[in-house]
């Protein structure tokens, strides 16, 4: 089985920063794609940002020139560092890793558990 640890959420004031980190533990044989969904109250968890094993991303608009995807393949740990942070960036933020287990051939997708990030003065 796969463990995805989160941290680094909390409160901010808007124009503020944050950077977030998954840790991903476990009989991991390779790990794939990983991203970062976010989520508000009533509504579809959305993709933030993803970033490919060979270290391609992809933003959402919404994000895109402020957050920063990175991964450290080494640790299986994908970090997202959140600038300028504005109120409407107030969600439940969830890592998100696609990868193939030990003994396995096929791709599975793992969640971690959320972190709570809060954009206001």
């Amino acid at each position: 089985q796969v463990q995805l640890v989160e941290s680094g959420g909390g409160l901010v004031q808007p124009g503020g920063s944050l950077r977030l980190s998954c840790a991903a533990s476990g009989s991991i044989f390779r790990v794939n794609a990983m991203g970062w969904y976010r989520q508000a109250p009533g509504k579809q968890r959305e993709l933030a940002t993803h970033i490919t094993s060979g270290g391609n991303t992809m933003y959402a608009d919404t994000v895109k020139g402020r957050f920063t995807i990175s991964r450290d393949n080494a640790k299986n740990t994908v970090y997202l560092q959140m600038n300028s942070l504005k109120p409407e960036d107030t969600d439940v933020y969830y890592c998100k890793l696609n990868a193939v287990l030990v003994g396995e051939s096929y791709e599975q997708y793992y969640w971690g558990q959320g972190t709570q990030v809060t954009v206001s003065s």
